[in-house]
């Protein structure tokens, strides 16, 4: 399952999954996703090891950001993850 975090300004949203267990370690895929004209950018990164597994159509310059993005909120999107998402985690 797939939670929505939030959407940038420029409306590339952002969506983080519930924790997976890999091979007896928690992570978390988060997806960016940006709509352009005939269909859409889309990234996937995994925390916690900054995995990336799919760039398509953003530059280095934007996974970079999404890069310092994720390491400065990365603690907020597992701790989400574990209580199933935004909403659960605050009582919507």
């Amino acid at each position: 399952m797939m939670y929505n975090y939030m959407t940038l300004n420029d409306g590339t949203g952002i969506a983080h999954s519930e924790i997976i267990n890999k091979n007896g370690k928690e992570c978390v895929k988060v997806y960016f996703e940006q709509p352009v004209e005939g269909g859409f950018n889309s990234a996937e990164c995994w925390l916690p090891d900054y995995t990336w597994t799919k760039k398509q159509g953003f530059s280095d310059e934007r996974i970079a950001y999404f890069q310092d993005f994720l390491e400065s909120t990365a603690h907020i999107i597992i701790q989400l993850a574990r209580s199933g998402g935004f909403e659960n985690a605050s009582g919507f």
